[in-house]
């Protein structure tokens, strides 16, 4: 069913009393996300709400935060959908304190997200955009020589975190030929070889690929010690989180050359990144692109609507994040 409401001056949505304002938007959503939630809902963003009474269902992405303010805001909040699989963003402890249930978008952004993590991990080694920047600026025209790179058959590529993405990034990797080891809470039902610590991981790793959830739990777990356990030949990859790596010890590593170069898709201040890392060439810069593809947030649209609906229509959401 859908909600009506009525939209006065300056875009201000009001309440009906017969079709009342359901669901809102907290910011961060695409264009397409946003047009769904307006025809389905007549969701309004929170700012144009003139009353927030009888709002149950928040509507998040692109990172936006959700804590205490946010639902001191939405007094008859009983729901957040999360457009992302990530919910860092969300203070999870805070809603379950207060009754609210929470969703995300986990499994169809997994193969994205694995494809960019394996093609960070190659291009790292094969200095693939290094190249591309090479013949570009003149300096194969011009007979220099672009320096020899790694292969990726036989590398040791070590995955932090091995969930549904991590899991599916080494399967990946494995077929380039790379030899996965990994790390996570717990041994996994798998071949490859597990880790006790993320430093002994990194000591038997040539790539150590960074695919942990975010949040206070794994914030710079990568951290000094462990990037200089993987030495001045070892590379990082993160397609997680920025939180996860501490990014003023990468940025002193590199440029001591305590590791040898860096695939980050993810940043700890985005979209704000590290001066000191904008100019060098041993280090690849995306901009947190790991699900963008058309399919893929599709995809994690029609997931975000499935879970309003769900609990619009029976107070249970298909996709909720785990709770303790």
């Amino acid at each position: 069913m859908v909600s009506r409401a009525a939209s006065g001056k300056d875009g201000v949505v009001t309440l009906d009393a017969q079709h009342p304002v359901r669901v809102v938007q907290l910011g961060g959503l695409m264009p397409f996300v946003r047009e769904w939630l307006v025809d389905r809902y007549a969701a309004p963003e929170l700012a144009d709400l003139a009353d927030p009474a009888g709002v149950e269902v928040a509507v998040v992405g692109g990172g936006a935060p959700v804590g205490a303010a946010e639902m001191d805001a939405l007094p008859d909040l009983r729901a957040i959908a999360n457009f992302g699989v990530g919910y860092d963003n969300v203070d999870v402890a805070e809603a379950q304190r207060r009754g609210i249930v929470v969703s995300n978008t986990p499994d169809v952004l997994t193969d994205a997200v694995a494809d960019l993590a394996a093609f960070l991990v190659v291009d790292v080694l094969r200095g693939i955009t290094a190249a591309d920047r090479f013949v570009r600026s003149g300096a194969w025209g011009r007979g220099e020589k672009l320096p020899l790179t790694r292969d990726v058959r036989g590398a040791v590529v070590g995955v932090l975190g091995l969930g549904r993405i991590g899991t599916a990034a080494a399967e990946r990797l494995e077929a380039f030929g790379a030899e996965v080891h990994y790390h996570s809470r717990s041994p996994k039902d798998v071949a490859w070889t597990h880790h006790g610590s993320p430093v002994e991981l990194v000591r038997a790793s040539d790539v150590l690929v960074v695919l942990t959830p975010g949040g206070a739990g794994t914030e710079k777990l990568v951290d000094a010690a462990v990037l200089d356990a993987l030495g001045p030949d070892g590379y990082l990859v993160n397609v997680a989180r920025g939180s996860v790596v501490d990014e003023d010890a990468l940025v002193a590593a590199l440029e001591a050359g305590r590791i040898a170069g860096a695939g980050l898709d993810v940043f700890a201040d985005e979209p704000h990144v590290p001066e000191a890392l904008l100019t060098r060439d041993d280090v690849v810069l995306l901009p947190h692109v790991g699900s963008a593809t058309t399919q893929t947030r599709e995809a994690m649209g029609r997931v975000v609507l499935d879970n309003v609906d769900a609990f619009l229509e029976r107070g249970a959401l298909v996709t909720p994040v785990p709770t303790d």
